[in-house]
């Protein structure tokens, strides 16, 4: 056990240190944080960059024909090949599933998402991408080309979640 001078000591010593941890910037622990909370909001700042741009991108395929495992212009497109195609311009590898493209990013509630985000339907047996103003563009199946709709009415009711990706 501590004597009383040394127990006084001993504290005036902790809280010194405490204060000069909350008073200078520059010391290891306030760097450190200032760092991570940098990265942090840069990682955040990079993927609504990354899906912005992949929407503009998106928006030039606008009427590519849908082809049951197409995943190119000339090909035509699926829906998982229309995501794929456009992520890889910028650098970012999804598999052409929307099974498997739903575990690849990190999960975002409806009412959080973003432009750029995957949004999926049906059992997560199609995917698409989330433009922004409660739409969002795909490639829907046999018959039809590249388009955006509305996430409200039929597609409303088969929502089963989205990913943000980038």
């Amino acid at each position: 056990m501590l004597a009383p001078v040394q127990a006084l000591a001993a504290r005036s010593k902790a809280a010194r240190a405490q204060r000069s941890l909350r008073l200078s910037p520059f010391t290891t622990a306030n760097v450190f944080l200032r760092v991570h909370e940098q990265v942090r909001h840069t990682k955040t700042a990079h993927a609504a960059t990354v899906g912005l741009r992949a929407v503009r991108f998106a928006r030039h395929l606008l009427g590519v024909p849908y082809s049951y495992g197409g995943s190119s212009p000339s090909s035509g497109f699926d829906c998982s090949g229309f995501v794929r195609f456009v992520y890889a311009h910028f650098g970012v590898e999804l598999p052409h599933s929307s099974y498997a493209d739903f575990g690849v990013g990190r999960r975002v509630a409806r009412s959080a998402l973003r432009p750029g985000d995957l949004v999926f339907f049906d059992g997560r047996g199609h995917v698409g991408m989330y433009v922004g103003n409660g739409r969002f563009i795909h490639a829907p199946h046999t018959g039809t080309r590249v388009e955006i709709d509305s996430l409200s009415g039929w597609y409303a009711g088969r929502f089963d979640g989205a990913r943000r990706v980038g």
